[in-house]
């Protein structure tokens, strides 16, 4: 963006910003000596840039263009020599010098207010805690800076406050002096020997319960670990601190990357819009990513920390070590290091649920994203907002991108295309084409149609037609992708898509595809690359039954004329475990759309028994991961249902899926109690391993569908009053069913549930999202309720995502109500979050932009509230001009 535009945008409507308009910086920031003064009322922030004009740069330009956002700027100097009023440029958005030498020293003096940052980027106060958040833009709101991701600097932070009340001062890099000031201050100086983009700065002032360890690397080096957590939580970071050392380890394992530091640090936050950020050396989490006990966290919440820190850990290679040139490429730190993390996720846990897992959430948000108005490719032409791209496309779809190339370079070839990748780049800031290029570099293989998915935004639908010559033994599969037109994108080139696959026989035992050094391979690839191809397997003895897309080995949607029989025959014999669970969905899904429609036509509802029986057979196997039976016992949700339909008719799907829920516990409830026995441990003691974690999911699946028959409110109150103060996985899940239940046990069990954990905000919010995804009708009265209750806080996200974000995206029964009531609601909320926190704002108006997808009455109604939004209000936020504008534009 040019210095003009950079001064006006604020008096104009937000403009785009383009990829085909990036240029090099024209000045480079080699140094960056920051001071920070610490006090109550105000922040003092000293810097001191070494700057120098870049031999990269065509242009001409002597101009230094300086972004800032909400800053008192006291005094600028540039080699010393203090600088007049006249001397510059100020904007609400950035500080502009003209005529600039080549080489030059300048130290900016500026005041800001972290007590009054209730957007939560940049410095700003959580609960008596200083913490930052820069990425994607915060670095702007601490001081005139340069704030792109391509200026790399290497910084020196000396942070200055009061002893007493922030004992720990922590910045990037290691410690190298500290010392005592008048009036009961202190200070630490902080040194990074690593470049890095100003997104990856961080500054956290406090005072902690501290958890510490040591890691040993592969060279022998041995690193400090230290984990801060809030006063009176140092016993929830133990599982924290274990998820770091099995991530550090792996990641020497597996791609070869040693940590480069003295000391890693993690920083539990109460109050942050994000997971987490991966700040060189201090990485910052939200505190539901890193704390941990038994009595308070899930299951869930523990495979999410693992996870999580992880993730955030590997990015110290993939995003740290080597970074994006601009946002635009931000999938290749993102996506990288999501597939990374998945990639440890199922090393660590079970490979067939946690794939099973992403590729739900994948259909559930990226999907309908795909086929949205905010539809964009994983690398976007332009935005207007940064924040908006922290999507599902960028992040999980780019995951699938780097999933597929090691699909076709195989694991081998692509570990190998890694190390050239870190080696070639170590230190850059570089784009999506580099990456590419070091894998074309070690593989030989021809990428250039394969980066088409970085472009091109949609989901490709695979119809596949196959058939079987008994009389030459040849059994052919015809294979056509097509990608409908979306926003600013109406012609779709052919992608290149790796379908992983496999035949069976009428017993289900693999069918031998080709010979491998004498071998028979029952699992290849195909490589679809034109718009139709067909695919020929010689000396197939039978009619085969096709296993496509094993283990989702594309983002795409399949459509196959498999039978109810075909699908019924993978639920239990597939090889591939994530096809079996995938047939089971299929089989749902065809049966409750089936259903959906004879509702609308109001024929009365028949569940074919055959649909119970598949459960019941998989439930008497007593197979061995537990885990994945857990899965596989799962229905389709509303929401997936829907984004099957030209017209989603939230009530009647609702309807239909409760049937069948109920449908199939009334039949199958002996052998659910039998199965919830077996697996019930009566102590309700909590312990994380894979065979207990089978277990309790399993237990409590059966628990869900007997909860929602008379007679068993009592099984779900026995568990949940014996888990309340020991084991969160069955208290939470006993709790969900009640809370789902008009019955008095329910009020009881809420209270008791608040009463007991009232002081862990964590768990505060666990008992918000229940309430709020509750399927009775008066869930909405009650939501407006606890907008009162003390445990609320419309300046917290964690709390506005439990209540608000989980009744938007999780409870379509009762946001989707006919009187639009749901729609007002979140309109208003979004309303007053927009003054607050625009980022969370922009994030929960989501759920009102899928309006094209609803019937004529939803569609006004929800429309409605969107232009309400865009025209009552005299100043829309960035973030959330730009989720409204696009959702509103007619295609």
């Amino acid at each position: 963006m040019s210095e003009s535009a950079v001064m006006n945008q604020s008096t104009s409507e937000p403009q785009p910003i383009y990829l085909k308009d990036y240029q090099v910086p024209v000045y480079l920031i080699d140094e960056i000596d920051l001071h920070f003064d610490l006090f109550d009322d105000y922040t003092l922030v000293k810097s001191h840039l070494r700057l120098r004009h870049n031999r990269l740069s065509d242009s001409k330009s002597k101009t230094l263009v300086l972004n800032g956002v909400d800053l008192q700027l006291e005094s600028i100097k540039l080699d010393g020599r203090l600088l007049s009023e006249t001397d510059y440029q100020l904007s609400d958005q950035a500080l502009v010098l003209q005529d600039m030498p080549d080489n030059f020293d300048l130290e900016v003096v500026t005041r800001i207010f972290p007590h009054k940052n209730t957007a939560l980027s940049g410095l700003y106060r959580s609960a008596g805690t200083y913490c930052t958040q820069c990425e994607a833009e915060g670095f702007r709101r601490i001081t005139y800076f340069q704030d792109k991701p391509d200026v790399l600097s290497r910084y020196t932070t000396t942070i200055t406050a009061e002893e007493s009340r922030f004992p720990i001062l922590l910045s990037n890099g290691n410690p190298v002096e500290s010392g005592k000031l008048e009036n009961g201050r202190h200070w630490v100086k902080w040194e990074d020997p690593f470049n890095k983009p100003s997104y990856l700065f961080a500054l956290v002032a406090g005072d902690f319960d501290l958890l510490e360890d040591k890691f040993v690397t592969m060279s022998g080096r041995e690193i400090t670990l230290r984990i801060y957590v809030e006063k009176g939580y140092g016993d929830q970071a133990d599982h924290a601190m274990y998820s770091l050392k099995q991530a550090m380890r792996w990641d020497e394992k597996a791609y070869g990357r040693e940590y480069d530091l003295d000391i890693y640090m993690i920083v539990a936050i109460g109050d942050f819009n994000m997971g987490a950020m991966e700040n060189k050396g201090l990485n910052i989490f939200n505190t539901k990513y890193v704390l941990a006990k038994p009595e308070t966290a899930t299951d869930d919440d523990y495979i999410h920390i693992l996870s999580v820190i992880g993730h955030e850990y590997f990015h110290n290679w993939s995003g740290n070590r080597v970074t994006c040139r601009d946002w635009f490429q931000l999938s290749l730190k993102e996506g990288l290091t999501i597939f990374r993390d998945q990639t440890f996720s199922e090393d660590m846990l079970s490979p067939a649920v946690m794939r099973i897992r992403e590729v739900n959430g994948l259909r559930e948000v990226q999907f309908p994203e795909d086929a949205g108005p905010l539809s964009h490719p994983v690398r976007p032409d332009s935005y207007i907002e940064i924040n908006n791209f922290y999507t599902a496309t960028v992040y999980n779809k780019g995951a699938e991108i780097l999933r597929m190339m090691q699909t076709i370079l195989g694991k081998t070839l692509f570990r190998k295309g890694m190390d050239l990748y870190f080696a070639r780049h170590d230190g850059q800031a570089v784009t999506i084409e580099d990456y590419v290029k070091a894998m074309e570099d070690v593989s030989g293989i021809d990428l250039r149609q394969f980066r088409t998915w970085y472009t091109q935004a949609g989901t490709p639908v695979l119809k596949v037609e196959d058939d079987y010559d008994a009389e030459n033994r040849v059994y052919r599969l015809t294979v056509t992708q097509q990608t409908l037109p979306t926003p600013d994108q109406p012609v779709k080139k052919a992608l290149h898509i790796p379908i992983r696959m496999g035949l069976l026989d009428q017993q289900g035992r693999p069918l031998p595809l080709s010979l491998d050094n004498g071998q028979p391979v029952t699992d290849t690839v195909l490589h679809l690359t034109s718009t139709s191809q067909v695919f020929q397997f010689d000396n197939i003895p039978c009619a085969p039954i096709p296993s496509l897309l094993r283990n989702f080995s594309a983002p795409v949607k399949l459509e196959l004329g498999y039978s109810d029989q075909d699908l019924q025959f993978l639920f239990k014999h597939d090889t591939d475990a994530f096809n079996r669970w995938e047939a089971g969905q299929k089989y749902a899904l065809r049966l409750m759309l089936g259903l959906v429609r004879d509702h609308q036509h109001d024929k009365g509802l028949a569940l074919p028994d055959e649909y119970p029986d598949m459960f019941g057979h998989v439930l008497r196997q007593e197979q061995e991961d537990k885990f994945l039976l857990a899965e596989m016992l799962m229905l389709p949700s509303e929401k997936y249902i829907g984004e099957q339909m030209e017209v989603i008719d939230v009530d009647v799907i609702h309807t239909v899926r409760e049937y069948v829920l109920h449908e199939i516990a009334q039949r199958l409830q002996k052998v659910f109690l039998e199965t919830y026995q077996h697996n019930h441990d009566v102590s309700g003691l909590y312990q994380f391993s894979m065979a207990d974690i089978g277990r309790r999911q399993l237990k409590n699946r059966c628990l869900s569908y007997l909860m929602l028959l008379p007679g068993y409110e009592e099984i779900g109150l026995q568990q949940f009053e014996v888990s309340l103060k020991k084991n969160m996985t069955d208290a939470q899940a006993a709790l969900v069913a009640l809370a789902n239940r008009n019955i008095p046990a329910r009020t009881a069990a809420l209270d008791s549930f608040y009463q007991t954990w009232k002081h862990d905000a964590l768990v505060v919010d666990k008992w918000l999202a229940i309430q709020a995804a509750s399927k009775l009708p008066d869930t909405l009265h009650v939501i407006r309720k606890l907008m009162r209750h003390e445990a609320f806080d419309l300046k917290n996200p964690n709390k506005v995502y439990a209540l608000i974000g989980t009744f938007g995206q999780r409870n379509a029964v009762n946001f989707h109500s006919k009187n639009g009531e749901g729609y007002a609601f979140l309109r208003e909320m979004v309303h007053q979050l927009d003054k607050l926190n625009p980022q969370v704002a922009s994030r929960m108006v989501k759920p009102l932009t899928a309006w094209k997808r609803y019937d004529k009455e939803r569609q006004e109604l929800m429309r409605e509230q969107l232009e309400l939004l865009l025209h009552e209000n005299k100043k829309l936020s960035r973030d959330l001009f730009e989720v409204v504008t696009k959702s509103l534009k007619e295609v």
